[in-house]
């Protein structure tokens, strides 16, 4: 199972866990495009889940949600997209597992 580990603040920790929040997003740089694209190539690596954690702390609290894929476009700005700016949107499923 392929998986793609994010830390992610608690604001959107919480409203991916109820629902509200169908996807994330990472900015348009260099670093993502190294955790996302196969071998620097503009072809989206794929995974299974995406294991959410909130903050960087051991006991911190992790969510497993499935994983529908990338898309490249506007994000939501209720969802801490800012608005006319293009962002990897990482595209949400089910809630798996809240650990």
């Amino acid at each position: 199972m392929k998986i793609l580990h994010l830390p992610i603040k608690k604001h959107w920790f919480d409203m991916i866990k109820s629902g509200e929040k169908k996807e994330e997003y990472r900015e348009i740089k260099d670093y993502w495009e190294n955790r996302f694209f196969v071998n620097n190539d503009p072809v989206f690596k794929q995974f299974d889940i995406v294991r959410f954690k909130n903050g960087y702390q051991k006991n911190a609290p992790v969510m497993d949600v499935e994983f529908n894929g990338f898309e490249i476009r506007e994000g939501n700005p209720e969802w801490g997209a800012v608005k006319g700016e293009e962002y990897f949107v990482i595209k949400l499923g089910e809630i798996l597992e809240k650990l």
